[in-house]
C-alpha cells in the first residue's frame, strides 16, 4: 500500500534551501528583460489556438541563424560523400574514446548500409546524434564482454528518410564493433549542437516573439532538446524529428515546437502551469550524480530480502530496471522496467512530451535519478506486521516544483504472500494543467511456455495470438483479476489492474494491456530502448504496438511479454488536485506541496 506522501527527506531539505532564495519564473530565466510597452499575451492561454509557423525561406533562416548554414553545409558534404553519415563535431563536446568508437561505427558495413535507400542506393540523411559508455542494462548475451571492459560504448544514429535509431555497441580496447541493431519508429535524444539549434530556430521566430511580447533569449528555454509531437503538423503526419523549447512566463508556458527534420520552427501553443516559484541552483548536484552514476548506473546489484531475490540497476533511459526476479527460489521475471513517460497536453492540439527516466550522466534521460534506490517496510494497515518491502527510485527535474519540470517515483512492492506490484507515480507538476500520463511498463516474465488470457465476464479466453485490449474490453471476476498468465503446469499470476483499491489515493488506471512475443534475437527492449512512442496519440498507439508482428504471433505456451499502459489525467482544481505539485509559502520559505498520483497493476501467485 502507497501513502500518499511528500518527497523524501533528503530532497525536501535541498528544495527548502534552494526555494528559500527563489525568485519568480517571470524574472529567472535569465534571457532579455521584458520592455515596458509590449502587447499583452492572451489572458487564458490554453484558450488561444495552437499557431502554425509561416514557412520561412531556408536562405532567410541560414541570414538569421549562422548554425543553420554551417550545419546545411556539413549535411550536403555528407550526403556528396563516400560514407555519408553526419558525424558528430568538435562542438558535441566528444573526449578521445568517444572519438575512436564513432569512427569505428561509422567505418562498420552494418551501419553504414543503413545509410542509403535499400532499393535506390541513393544516400539518406543519417546521422550520429550520441555516444554513451554502455551499462550492462544495455548488453545482451552478444556483448556481454563489455561487462568486463570499461571500453565499450553506445553509439546512437538517426536515419531521417525512414525515421528509425541504429545502435551499434563498440569496443574501443579492441576497436571492434560487437553488435548493430535497429529500432523502427523510434528517435534518439539529440546531440548538444542540435540543442543549440533548436533554441536559435525558436528564439528567432516572428511566431515566438509575438506570442511572448519580445524576442527571448537562449537562455530562456527550458526542455529543449525533449522529443515532441504537434497532431496534425509534419511532425505527426511524416514522423519527423521535433523538440519543444518552451519558455515559462508568469503562470503560463509557451511551446515552440522545432521541426529539426526540416529546420523550422512548426507552431507555438500556451498552456497554463499556475503559481510557481523557481530555485536557485542546487550545488550538491555533482555529488549526487556521481554517487548515483557509480552505485547504481554502472552495475547490477544484488538485493535479497524474506523469499524474495532480484537484481536491480538505474538504466540510460528505461529507469529502474529489477531483473532476474525470483520468489522462494523460482523464477518470477527475467526484468521489469518503465521504458517511457508519454505526457500529453491539449486534446484539441494534441502536443507534449515523450520523456525518459534514468541516470543523470550519460544518459538519454529527460528526468533523471535522484539519490538511489531505497527499501522500505510495507506493513499492515494498523501498522503493526511487516507485510513485505517496497524498492523505491525518484526521478526529478533540477527546478521541480518550477513550471515545466517534473518529479517521477517508480515503486516496486514485494509481500511475504508471493504477491508483486509494480507502480509508475507522478509527483507532478509538468508543462500545463490539462496533461494526460502514459507511462509505459514492459514486463517480461520467466519462462517460455506462457499463456495469457482475460476474464470475460464468465469464463477465462486465453489469447491465441499477440494484441492488445483497453481496460473496457475485459471485465474482473470475483477478486478484480481482469487477466491471468499461467504457465505449462498450471501455475502462474492474476493480474489485478489499479481501480483506485490499493490505499494509495489513485483514481484509476484506464489501462492499456498488450502482449507480444519475445524474440532473443531482436532487441524489442531486452536491452535499453530510447522513446518507442509519440508523446501525444489518445489512442492504442503508444510504442509496444510496433512489436506485433503482421499478422500476429501466436503467444498460446509461449515467451510473453506484457506492456502495461495506464492513462493519467492531472487536476489542478483546488480541493480535488491530482498529479500536481505547488510552491507553497511556509515559515517564510517556499516548500513544495504535492497531490500524487499513482497507477500500475498487481500480480497475485496462484
Amino acid at each position: 500500500m502507497i501513502p500518499p506522501k511528500q518527497p523524501k527527506r533528503h530532497n525536501r531539505l535541498l528544495l527548502r534551501l534552494a526555494l528559500a532564495l527563489s525568485i519568480t519564473l517571470s524574472t529567472a530565466c535569465g534571457g532579455t528583460s521584458t520592455p515596458a510597452a509590449l502587447p499583452t499575451p492572451p489572458a487564458k492561454p490554453t484558450d488561444a489556438p495552437a499557431i502554425l509557423a509561416t514557412p520561412q525561406a531556408a536562405a532567410d533562416l541560414s541570414k538569421q541563424i549562422p548554425l543553420l548554414a554551417e550545419r546545411q553545409q556539413r549535411i550536403d558534404a555528407a550526403l556528396k560523400s563516400k560514407n555519408p553519415i553526419l558525424v558528430l563535431s568538435e562542438a558535441d563536446g566528444l573526449n578521445e574514446f568517444q572519438k575512436i568508437a564513432q569512427d569505428l561505427a561509422a567505418q562498420d558495413p552494418q551501419v553504414q548500409q543503413e545509410s542509403r535507400d535499400p532499393v535506390s542506393s541513393v544516400p539518406v540523411r543519417y546521422e550520429v546524434m550520441g555516444i554513451y559508455p554502455t551499462r550492462d542494462s544495455d548488453l545482451n548475451e552478444v556483448t556481454a564482454s563489455c561487462k568486463s571492459a570499461p571500453s565499450c560504448y553506445r553509439v546512437e544514429l538517426y536515419n531521417y528518410a525512414f525515421n528509425y535509431t541504429v545502435i551499434a555497441i563498440v569496443d574501443v580496447g579492441v576497436k571492434k564493433v560487437l553488435a548493430v541493431t535497429r529500432q523502427a519508429d523510434a528517435q534518439p535524444d539529440i546531440s548538444p549542437s542540435l540543442t543549440k539549434l533548436a533554441t536559435q530556430i525558436a528564439t528567432n521566430a516572428p511566431e515566438v516573439a509575438q506570442a511572448l511580447g519580445y524576442k527571448p533569449g537562449e537562455s530562456e528555454a527550458v526542455m529543449p532538446n525533449i522529443k515532441t509531437s504537434l497532431n496534425r503538423s509534419r511532425c505527426e503526419r511524416s514522423r519527423h524529428l521535433c523538440v519543444a523549447p518552451t519558455f515559462v512566463q508568469g503562470e503560463r508556458a509557451l511551446w515552440a515546437i522545432v521541426d529539426l527534420t526540416e529546420n523550422n520552427l512548426v507552431g507555438v501553443r500556451w498552456t497554463d502551469v499556475g503559481r510557481a516559484s523557481r530555485p536557485a541552483a542546487v550545488t550538491e548536484k555533482l555529488l549526487q550524480n556521481d554517487f548515483v552514476s557509480s552505485n547504481f548506473c554502472r552495475k547490477d546489484n544484488p538485493l535479497a530480502r524474506s523469499d524474495w531475490e532480484m537484481q536491480f540497476t538505474l538504466t540510460s533511459s528505461d529507469g529502474l530496471r529489477v531483473s532476474n526476479l525470483r520468489y522462494k527460489g523460482q523464477p518470477v521475471a527475467n526484468n521489469i522496467k518503465l521504458v517511457d513517460w508519454h505526457v500529453s497536453y491539449s486534446r484539441q492540439d494534441g502536443f507534449g512530451y515523450s520523456d525518459a527516466i534514468g541516470c543523470p550522466v550519460f544518459s538519454q534521460a529527460a528526468v533523471v535519478a535522484i539519490g538511489g534506490p531505497a527499501v522500505e517496510d510495507l506493513k499492515s494497515k494498523d501498522g503493526s506486521t511487516v507485510t513485505g518491502f517496497a524498492l523505491v527510485q525518484d526521478f526529478l527535474s533540477d527546478l521541480w516544483p518550477a513550471a515545466c519540470n517534473y518529479y517521477y517515483r517508480q515503486r516496486y512492492e514485494f509481500y511475504n504472500d508471493g504477491r508483486f506490484r509494480i507502480v509508475a507515480g507522478n509527483l507532478g507538476r509538468g508543462c500545463g494543467n490539462d496533461g494526460t500520463y502514459r507511462p509505459v511498463i514492459r514486463i517480461a516474465l520467466a519462462g517460455d511456455q506462457n499463456t495469457l488470457a482475460h476474464y470475460d465476464g464468465n469464463i477465462w479466453q486465453d489469447w491465441p495470438s499477440e494484441g492488445w485490449k483497453l481496460f473496457s474490453d475485459s471485465k474482473p471476476d470475483g477478486q478484480g483479476n481482469q487477466y491471468r498468465i499461467s504457465n505449462a503446469q498450471g501455475k502462474g499470476y492474476f493480474i489485478e489492474p489499479n481501480r483506485g483499491q490499493f490505499g494509495d489515493g489513485s483514481r484509476g488506471d484506464n489501462e492499456y494491456v498488450f502482449a507480444t512475443r519475445l524474440h532473443a534475437d531482436r532487441d524489442e527492449g531486452e536491452t535499453d530502448l530510447i522513446t518507442i512512442g509519440p508523446c501525444c496519440n489518445t489512442d492504442f498507439k503508444q510504442g509496444p504496438e510496433k512489436y506485433i508482428d503482421a499478422p500476429p504471433e501466436p503467444i498460446k505456451a509461449a515467451p510473453v511479454v506484457l506492456w502495461y499502459v495506464p492513462q493519467i489525467k492531472n487536476d489542478n482544481t483546488p480541493g480535488k488536485e491530482y498529479c500536481w505539485a505547488e510552491s507553497v509559502l511556509t515559515l517564510g520559505v517556499y516548500e513544495p506541496k504535492v497531490w500524487p498520483c499513482y497507477a500500475g497493476p498487481m500480480f497475485k501467485p496462484f
